[in-house]
């Protein structure tokens, strides 16, 4: 009896020392298995080849939508601070023809509309009429469209950027996701060594469609803002140079420098 006892005992303690021995083995084998070094770019360099396309291409976008945010931002504050400068001028007691002088040679909106202005009246002659007012009228809202679509150039790329990023992340992460599952049917197993990796590469690429994405809506949004704000400026401009002629016409004095043709 003492005998079998002693025998019962000493196959489990074999049993349970095996069974800790195998757990050491399997614990051993998935830190071997893990990847030393989760971080982003260690993923981006291990990532499936369509995953770094994704990570490359979003990584790109979100360069742009900084480059542009830089550029139309010093675009927006040149242009609006000339075009300040040149209503300053026509809200003082000036004529067309010392406007047209001031602003000859300037690329700027608001000389393109006195420039404009100062045109059509050099062709009708320099005879005020309300059939004037009318052409010129007509004149103003044509380069206020032109110039206000100029300004807002590259604005419709950071929509592109906003809108698509998030799916384009989303992808990469399908694609992420369906290499881990690939993995777990290749390596019959269901370890954390064969899933993580995967499933770190497929966040990474949802983390870099969020971080392109956001930004570019948030600029987008602002420039936006900007952009009507100088829209209402050339309105302002548009308005004081049809007040100018009118004021002149009213006074008898409508006049234009023949050097404006």
């Amino acid at each position: 009896m003492q005998r079998t006892v002693l025998d019962f005992m000493i196959r489990w303690c074999g049993a349970a020392g095996v069974a800790t021995f195998s757990s050491a083995a399997f614990a051993a084998t998935d830190t071997a298995l893990l990847p030393r070094n989760l971080s982003p770019w260690n993923m981006f360099v291990n990532a499936d080849i369509v995953v770094q396309a994704v990570m490359v291409g979003l990584a790109f976008a979100s360069l742009v939508t900084w480059t542009i945010w830089l550029a139309k931002t010093i675009e927006v504050r040149r242009k609006t601070a000339t075009a300040r400068r040149r209503l300053s001028l026509l809200e003082t007691d000036t004529v067309l023809e010392k406007a047209e002088q001031e602003s000859r040679g300037g690329s700027d909106a608001v000389a393109q509309i006195i420039q404009s202005a100062a045109r059509e009246a050099s062709l009708s002659g320099g005879h005020f009429d309300d059939g004037l007012k009318e052409r010129v009228a007509l004149r103003l809202e044509r380069v206020e469209a032109a110039m206000s679509r100029q300004i807002a150039r590259g604005t419709g790329v950071l929509a592109t950027i906003g809108a698509t990023a998030p799916f384009v992340g989303l992808f990469g992460t399908v694609w992420g996701i369906m290499n881990s599952f690939i993995g777990i049917s290749e390596a019959h197993t269901t370890n954390l060594a064969v899933v993580a990796p995967g499933i770190a590469e497929a966040l990474l690429a949802t983390a870099l469609g969020l971080v392109a994405a956001i930004p570019a809506v948030v600029i987008y949004n602002h420039l936006t803002r900007t952009i009507a704000a100088h829209r209402a400026l050339l309105g302002d401009a548009s308005a004081m140079v049809l007040l100018l002629i009118s004021r002149e016409g009213d006074r008898g004095s409508f006049r234009l420098a023949r050097a404006a043709e």
